[in-house]
């Protein structure tokens, strides 16, 4: 910590980045002292881009919004690119991220994936009113890092252009990105095998002000479905302003608390256990294998990690345990085929998937998208079967990036 400190008090010091910062938090150390000597030497000069862009994420993980994200905005007029080096002593593979403004959700979570490794990361960022740079960094691979979203839709169209034929491999193309929203991965997946996600439609308020008064019934905007629903604004992550809709009346009132215009809508699904406790998968999809992250177990239908009461119940992470332990031949087992159709369709070498089991044994699908959070910052007295786990998960993605790195030279060498 104390290192952090003297770090991040010097001017024009390197960029830190996302991943020490957020483990600093995790762990419930004080980060103020961090915070307040990055703020410090952005209000002393504001041309230094380092500390703008790593203010912005202590602003965000303190719960400054929007003053985070005009820090960020000033960094990243100043100064594009940011780099990390390689924790191992000589860099194995060089890699480029491609990123866009936003938050912490609004970009895959590299940071995470390559912490201790030997991957020199590059991040450069554009944005929808900036000139691609005339010279990048030499990389041997590319990874297109902007998450989905509306406001990205025509970020994400803009690089696809700029990185059209572009000279080294590329992982995760925009053009596959763009179709993760949660209707586009409905489309994307509809009538496959052994996959359930119901039929997810963006709305209006207007529109659900008259189903709401019976003017319109459910079967006008979802054919044949029913209450109870599930309503969020577009754009919402995490849960914000995610609910659970009875009828029309618990609608009308979900109206008034919530100011947003558009919302996505579909039915919900009860997916509980026998026990009567809901099971929620987090999964890396890397190069169609999958990989699990955690697993978390709720007497809520609507399950985050870190509210599932799972530091609470040595009994949950014994589960969580025995799952991670025996992941390949039995989740994985009974999902081939459905995990396999997702890999297909949506056509990228890395996703996440926020998933369960229907009563019925189907994959029931909640989201898909290449910006989930996965990481290594559990304590390892407490989940002492998390770090193999996930050892597994950031081995398969540096195997992707040399997977991608020697097709790219068997191609240069055998035209």
């Amino acid at each position: 910590m104390s290192d952090r400190l003297e770090f991040a008090s010097q001017a024009f010091a390197p960029f830190i980045g996302v991943a020490p910062l957020m483990r600093l938090a995790f762990a419930n150390e004080d980060i103020k002292p961090i915070g307040e000597a990055l703020l410090k030497r952005a209000e002393e000069n504001i041309t230094d881009a380092n500390a703008l862009m790593d203010c912005s994420v202590y602003l965000q993980i303190i719960g400054h919004h929007d003053l985070a994200l005009a820090m960020q905005a000033q960094a990243i007029k100043t100064q594009a690119l940011y780099s990390i080096p390689a924790k191992k002593s000589a860099p194995g593979i060089k890699l480029l991220v491609i990123m866009g403004p936003g938050d912490l959700m609004s970009n895959t979570p590299i940071e995470f994936l390559i912490e201790d490794s030997d991957v020199a990361l590059d991040i450069l960022y554009l944005s929808l009113d900036a000139n691609w740079p005339e010279i990048v960094p030499e990389h041997d691979v590319m990874l297109v890092g902007i998450a989905e979203s509306e406001s990205n839709q025509a970020l994400l169209k803009k690089v696809g252009l700029f990185i059209a034929n572009w000279p080294r491999p590329v992982i995760n193309l925009p053009e596959y990105i763009a179709q993760t929203s949660r209707d586009g991965v409905c489309a994307a997946l509809s009538d496959s095998t052994g996959i359930e996600m119901p039929v997810t439609v963006r709305t209006n308020r207007t529109t659900l002000g008259q189903l709401s008064a019976g003017i319109i019934d459910v079967h006008t905007l979802l054919s044949g479905d029913h209450f109870p629903l599930i309503i969020r604004p577009l754009g919402s992550h995490a849960g914000k302003d995610l609910e659970k809709i009875e009828d029309a009346d618990s609608l009308q009132a979900y109206l008034e608390r919530i100011p947003s215009e558009y919302f996505y809508l579909s039915r919900f699904v009860d997916y509980r256990s026998a026990d009567g406790l809901f099971r929620k998968y987090r999964i890396a999809l890397i190069e169609g294998r999958p990989y699990v992250c955690h697993f978390a177990i709720s007497s809520h239908w609507m399950i985050h990690y870190l509210n599932a009461g799972m530091g609470e119940s040595a009994e949950k992470r014994a589960e969580e345990a025995e799952c991670m332990a025996h992941f390949d031949e039995e989740f994985a087992k009974r999902h081939a085929t459905a995990l396999e159709t997702i890999y297909q369709r949506m056509g990228m070498q890395y996703l996440g998937i926020d998933c369960a089991e229907t009563q019925d044994g189907n994959l029931l699908i909640f989201e898909i998208d290449n910006a989930m959070v996965v990481h290594a910052m559990d304590p390892a007295d407490m989940y002492p079967y998390k770090k193999p786990a996930m050892q597994k998960v950031f081995n398969a993605f540096r195997q992707m990036l040399e997977n991608a790195r020697h097709k790219s030279t068997a191609n240069v060498e055998n035209p």
